[in-house]
This record gives C-alpha cells, sequence and structure tokens, in this order.
C-alpha cells in the first residue's frame, strides 16, 4: 500500500471526501495557509520543513515520505482547491492539535517579516473554523511576534 493510497479520489461533483491521517491534516492546513498569497517563499518552505521535523506527529515520517507527502498535496490544492483541503483537513485535525495548527501556521505567516491580506484573511478563517479563543490566539499571535522580531 501506497502512503496516499487511501485517498479516495475527490471531485466537485463526486460525494466522496479526501481521508487525510492527522499529520496528514496538520500538513495540508499549514500549507493553505502559507500558500494564501499564492507564493511559497524559500523561508516558509524551509521553516515549515523545521517545524515539522521537530514535532512528534512527524517523528517516525522521513524526509522522503515528507516530500511525497507535500508533492501530493500540492497537487491536490492545486487540483481540488484551497477550500476542499482545508474541508478535510480540519475534519481529520485531532482537537488536540488545534491551538497547535493555529501557532504553526502564524509563525509560518510571519516568517518572511510581512503580512498579506490573504494570509491574515486564512488566518481568520481558520481561527474561526478551529473555533479558538481570542485569549488564545491573542497570546499565541504575541509570542509568534515575539519570535519572529530578532
Amino acid at each position: 500500500m501506497g502512503l496516499f493510497d487511501r485517498f479516495t479520489k475527490h471531485s466537485k461533483n463526486n460525494q466522496n471526501s479526501l481521508n487525510f491521517s492527522a499529520s496528514e491534516a496538520f500538513a495540508a492546513i499549514v500549507l493553505i495557509v502559507i500558500a494564501a498569497d499564492g507564493y511559497l517563499s524559500e523561508r516558509e518552505i524551509s521553516l515549515l520543513n523545521t517545524i515539522l521535523g521537530r514535532m512528534q506527529l512527524y517523528r517516525q515520517t522521513s524526509v522522503e515520505e515528507m516530500r511525497k507527502m507535500f508533492d501530493e498535496l500540492c497537487g491536490l490544492l492545486k487540483s481540488e482547491g484551497p477550500e476542499i483541503l482545508l474541508k478535510a483537513g480540519l475534519a481529520a485535525l485531532p482537537k488536540d492539535l488545534y491551538d497547535t495548527t493555529f501557532a504553526v501556521a502564524t509563525d509560518l505567516v510571519l516568517a518572511d517579516g510581512k503580512v498579506t491580506d490573504e494570509e491574515e484573511d486564512i488566518l481568520a478563517d481558520l481561527r474561526q473554523e478551529l473555533d479558538l479563543s481570542e485569549e488564545i490566539v491573542e497570546e499565541i499571535i504575541n509570542v509568534m511576534i515575539i519570535k519572529n522580531k530578532g
């Protein structure tokens, strides 16, 4: 069985949906956020690899498996669009990763030193979809601004 054999083909006219593991769901969501401005900077990609490599969720994932996962996710993002990918990611994301997902997404958005309107909008949408409190969101944003200042 290949890494992505468990995905069912989804099309906008098809009732089937994408079935993600927790790690695929997390990766799909943060990919959508950092791609919201239509551009993936080298710094965003490098930081994404570093952050995911440090997470328990990806400790058993090889570099090659990670590359294949992102190749597949980028293909799905291009063919199905961000809305379908986000919906599938949110459906599979464990609740205990909601704040982590928002924190990593915020960190990645701030990585290139500027926040575009598209990135701000997708973060606002993500916050709403994850039903995070205003206090948690403000705390995450403050910490990530401090982290990315230096």
